[in-house]
């Protein structure tokens, strides 16, 4: 049976994480609209059963009735604060509640109107970015849902209703800061760089190179600042290559950037051309530059017309360009939405093979994980690779990312996973306003893709094929999506470190890492084996590419999937015994030291004492 179709049967078997159970919570800010001269009779006292974290305040409450997708409709309360929407019910034992962060919602429209016909018909419509949407219905009489519908709509999108995004209100604190996780310089020191081939660059110190990339960057040694900004001119949004990583036996290294601006006409740059191979010439090993253009050959040739483009054989002799055939933001944000329509709220059983196969998702995985692969190896054989797709912080951030991930075992440490995204994706510019639209009510954009999410969704394919290779598991992978909806925490807020720099992220917001480093055991991976240098290639056919159902389905009760496997949970118990047993024998020694050292001329030590209970966990 294939992986697919061995999905097709656990669809029917498997059972629901309870992180699945749909929540939503309540709270304040300030006004509704113009109209309204005051807001002060918002500010209510907190709720006993609402969820509520530090900074968060209620704004208002509504009796309601949710449509659920699963066991019909259901009286209840709604509170909306200036984080969260919170739903509990009345009637239902135990009660049913929703917990949703405002920044989860994409879309907010009403249903139905004041003549409508039919138990239910009239109320508000939600769509979510995570996999799911609510359906609310209210009275008709006395327009019983405008206010809410306005609240509603105001703290969901606050960016367009010139109020701050919840990370900036939040007064949560946290034993550790996670802003401090990430360093340029002292990442690049662990990669033993800088070198006699390559040095520290702070020529976009003030962000006058390139708006868009971090202030620190690693180049050349032979290339002087001149020659970036030369080069910088022929590439698009002047995001010139730039190294991401390096091997520490045999020094190849990846390169990233953005396309070349060839156009048309078949520009050329003298300057760009000597850079390439100035980047060749640094790793002795590398015969011919490999770049990899994530993009399909059409796409790429397209992209002339607007000005872009790829390097040709005739301008750059001593590289080869290979083509990874991976699609663009909008054939992936199509491809989750048929995802979506085929798992939620009914999952499409009676073709499911035939229906997953047509959203194409899987098949995008495996691309952009073919891509990775093709990368890795290629620097393992000795050759220095550049990276880019169009703009170079999308496709390109898969790609170096993925890469890093199969040669570096440290980035698949907790913290290395994390300096791995504050590296690749945020401080080098990935559009994560953007691609969410935090606090934007504009759902249509045509910016907004799944870009990161395809990434995480890669990762987590890895640890299922490699299961010992990574010291988190599954719940970090999806405590990080879903906070890239929630603006809890500013990790993911704006398109890049300028713009977080003027709005000063770090100074005025949480960093998600503060939270998860504070309490990181249940992030823990129980069965995680260090090893330092091994390289893992994932096998990237479909037979062994599975749909993530513990996050794309976990808002259906009736796909239950467990939170953790039997074995997992055996023995993390396990564990936990262990150190309860060895906390006991420490007291044991503790109080029986003074009777040994009376005894013995030489007490034992907490170790010699313990050392032979110590069990094979």
């Amino acid at each position: 049976m294939t992986m697919l179709g061995e999905f097709g049967f656990r669809l029917k078997t498997q059972t629901m994480a309870s992180a699945s159970t749909p929540t939503y919570n309540s709270n304040n800010l300030e006004n509704n609209s113009s109209k309204n001269a005051s807001r002060e009779s918002l500010r209510m006292e907190p709720l006993a059963d609402v969820p509520q974290l530090p900074g968060e305040e209620r704004i208002t409450d509504k009796d309601i009735i949710y449509i659920c997708p699963f066991n019909g409709a259901v009286k209840g309360k709604v509170s909306i604060t200036n984080y969260r929407l919170f739903f509990k019910s009345f009637e239902v034992d135990p009660a049913m509640t929703l917990d949703v962060p405002l920044g989860v919602i994409s879309r907010i429209e009403k249903m139905g109107g004041a003549s409508s016909r039919g138990e239910n018909s009239y109320g508000l419509d939600i769509t979510c970015k995570d996999m799911r949407n609510l359906r609310f219905a209210l009275k008709q009489e006395g327009h019983s849902r405008r206010d809410i519908f306005e609240l509603l709509f105001r703290y969901a999108f606050p960016l367009s209703h010139s109020l701050q995004l919840f990370a900036f209100l939040s007064q949560e604190k946290f034993s550790e800061n996670g802003w401090n996780v990430y360093s340029a310089i002292l990442e690049y020191r662990r990669q033993g760089l800088p070198n006699n081939k390559w040095r520290i660059t702070f020529v976009n110190e003030q962000y006058e190179l390139c708006d868009t990339y971090p202030t620190v960057l690693m180049v050349p040694f032979k290339a002087t600042d001149e020659d970036l900004r030369k080069v910088s001119a022929f590439r698009s949004r002047n995001r010139i290559p730039v190294v991401s990583w390096i091997h520490p036996v045999n020094q190849a290294v990846i390169m990233r950037c953005s396309q070349p601006l060839v156009g048309m006409s078949g520009k050329r740059n003298k300057d760009d051309e000597r850079y390439l191979d100035t980047i060749r010439e640094a790793n002795g090993q590398t015969a011919k530059l490999t770049i990899y253009d994530a993009r399909p050959n059409v796409n790429a040739v397209a992209n002339k017309a607007t000005g872009g483009g790829y390097e040709g054989e005739d301008a750059y002799q001593n590289a080869e360009l290979v083509f990874l055939d991976i699609h663009n933001i909008h054939v992936m944000r199509e491809s989750l939405k048929k995802l979506k329509d085929i798992v939620y709220p009914q999952v499409e059983e009676t073709h499911w093979l035939s229906s997953l196969e047509s959203t194409h998702w899987l098949e995008h995985i495996k691309l952009v994980l073919a891509g990775a692969i093709q990368v890795a190896d290629k620097l393992s054989s000795g050759n220095s690779v550049v990276v880019h797709c169009s703009d170079g912080w999308d496709r390109t951030a898969q790609l170096t990312s993925l890469s890093m991930l199969m040669l570096d075992s440290y980035y698949r440490t907790m913290t290395g996973f994390q300096v791995l995204v504050q590296k690749e994706w945020i401080s080098f510019g990935h559009k994560f306003s953007s691609r969410i639209g935090h606090g934007d009510k504009n759902h249509a954009d045509a910016d907004r893709s799944p870009i990161f999410v395809q990434f995480i969704d890669c990762v987590w394919q890895m640890t299922k094929q490699f299961p010992t290779a990574f010291e988190f598991n599954e719940l970090f992978l999806m405590t990080i999506l879903d906070n890239l909806y929630s603006c809890r925490f500013g990790t993911f807020l704006y398109n890049c470190e300028s713009v977080r720099d003027n709005m000063e992220v770090k100074e005025k917001t949480v960093s998600l890492w503060s939270m998860i480093n504070s309490e990181n055991g249940k992030y823990i991976n129980p069965f995680y084996t260090k090893e330092s240098s091994r390289v893992l290639y994932p096998v990237a056919s479909m037979r062994h590419l599975e749909l993530w159902v513990s996050y794309y389905i976990r808002w259906n009760p009736r796909i239950r999937q467990q939170q953790q496997n039997p074995v997992e949970q055996r023995y993390m118990e396990m564990l936990a015994l262990r150190d309860q047993y060895l906390k006991k024998l420490e007291e044991l020694q503790i109080s029986d030291s003074p009777r040994i050292a009376n005894n013995s001329n030489s007490p034992a030590s907490p170790t010699q004492l313990v050392h032979h209970v110590q069990t094979p966990l």
